[in-house]
């Protein structure tokens, strides 16, 4: 697929998401941001660290895009009130810049990114391959894969999704009627559900979005757990990007993702993002915090 990315059902929830990621400027370095008015009780990771990129990246020169970032979050997030984003330029050389963003609610602190952007050069180029697995037309709608699942469908159903999703492997409500599994991918199509403007630091952020939404997944499937369906509680801890080679948003990509390990209430997962023409454009590492009952 070209950059004339074709009309989709989910254009005004993505327009919606291009809107939470278009941060008003109140002062030099200082942005506001805002969330969307779903039923959430706390901000998604996913949207926080997309609006301190964004927030990072206006302070920068166009010729500049993002190749790492890391970030931890500190306190759950406010859905109800704006969110400040102050940056510190801390450096800018001849080919890199760096910058941390502080995000602030209520006075404090609720997330930190630290970000670095490169001068765009040539050099030496290699990558693992992409995995041998189906294209995202081969396989079953993510309504086609919670039919039959009540509650897995009033959820999703009651949540924005600008993002589509098409698992390669059986989601985690499917797997978890099988029982905790041994180590082993966890695999899903992902594009945004309509065109994203040509801007690529809008399509850097956005794919930010979309790479907190199904990391912990990964993890718990090895257990046989599913959100929603069991009572566990999970928060991300952390959250690291390295950004290979450029790329749309709005066209298919394929989240890789696995989980090395799990203990001390802590889970941690890691994933490789590829364009559907298997290039490796983003690598991806989370921990994240899981509470599971055990009685």
């Amino acid at each position: 697929m070209t950059a004339d990315v074709e009309a989709r059902s989910g254009q005004p929830v993505v327009d919606a998401l291009v809107k939470v990621l278009d941060l008003e400027a109140i002062e030099v370095n200082i942005f506001r941001g805002r969330s969307p008015q779903v039923s959430h009780q706390r901000v998604f990771g996913g949207q926080v660290a997309g609006q301190a990129l964004v927030a990072a990246g206006r302070t920068v020169d166009a010729d500049r895009a993002v190749h790492s970032l890391h970030s931890y979050f500190i306190r759950p997030g406010d859905p109800k009130v704006p969110i400040v984003y102050t940056v510190e330029r801390a450096r800018d050389g001849r080919s890199f810049s760096i910058r941390r963003v502080t995000a602030i609610q209520h006075g404090e602190p609720i997330f930190v990114l630290a970000a670095s952007f490169q001068l765009r050069q040539g050099g030496i180029d290699h990558q693992a391959p992409m995995p041998d697995v189906p294209l995202p037309d081969e396989l079953p709608t993510l309504e086609e894969r919670y039919a039959g699942y009540d509650e897995v469908a009033a959820w999703f159903e009651q949540v924005p999704r600008p993002f589509e999703l098409r698992y390669v492997d059986d989601p985690p409500w499917v797997q978890r009627s099988h029982g905790p599994r041994g180590d082993g991918p966890h695999r899903i199509w992902l594009r945004a559900d309509g065109r994203l403007p040509d801007d690529p630091l809008i399509h850097v952020c956005a794919l930010t979005f979309a790479s907190d939404l199904t990391l912990v997944e990964t993890v718990l499937v090895h257990h046989g757990l599913a959100i929603g369906l069991d009572p566990v509680v999970t928060a991300s801890l952390d959250h690291a990007m390295w950004f290979h080679r450029p790329f749309r948003a709005d066209e298919w990509f394929l989240y890789d993702m696995a989980s090395p390990s799990a203990s001390g209430g802590r889970g941690l997962a890691m994933g490789k993002i590829f364009a559907l023409d298997g290039r490796h454009i983003v690598s991806v590492v989370q921990e994240a915090m899981l509470r599971v009952p055990t009685v």
